[in-house]
């Protein structure tokens, strides 16, 4: 009798937990994806000129990637997107130290290189932007345009 009580008990468990007890399943998106679309709706609000509105969209985003970051640490993306928004706050010496941690991880990575690249910019140091279009020359990317553009001074970051 008690071994089919325990059965059924460790049953239950294992079914409530398969099935996230007390869940309706629609919050299944993570830290990481939530704070990737207010990245993508701020950028939409800069475009259009609404830079409050992107300012607390890259708030909410930042916050988001913290937390994301703190359950899943030496994720590059999460790192490149940490260094983003804290650049996009004002915040330089946090974007860079993010940065900086995403290349220990990826030194290749076309995102973090691009982004800061656009940072050294943003502070006057052109030499440091230009090793990231370096790394970045090969391949064949979006990023490497787009770093090369803000360095030739084609096209001005906001940020």
């Amino acid at each position: 009798m008690k071994l089919s009580y325990l059965i059924t008990f460790f049953l239950f468990i294992i079914i409530t937990n398969s099935f996230g007890a007390g869940s309706s399943g629609s919050d299944t998106k993570s830290s990481y994806d939530k704070a990737v679309k207010f990245i993508e709706v701020a950028k939409k609000n800069e475009k259009k000129e609404k830079n409050e509105k992107a300012i607390k969209n890259y708030k909410k985003a930042l916050k988001l990637l913290i937390e994301s970051n703190n359950k899943k640490p030496n994720n590059a993306d999460t790192l490149n997107y940490l260094g983003f928004t804290s650049r996009k706050l004002g915040d330089y010496n946090a974007g860079e130290k993010y940065y900086l941690q995403g290349l220990a991880l990826e030194p290749k990575h076309n995102g973090i290189n691009e982004y800061l690249g656009e940072l050294y910019v943003a502070t006057n140091r052109i030499d440091l932007a230009k090793e990231r279009l370096k790394v970045l020359e090969t391949c064949n990317c979006e990023e490497y345009a787009e770093l090369n553009d803000i360095i030739m001074g084609i096209k001005k970051s906001k940020y």
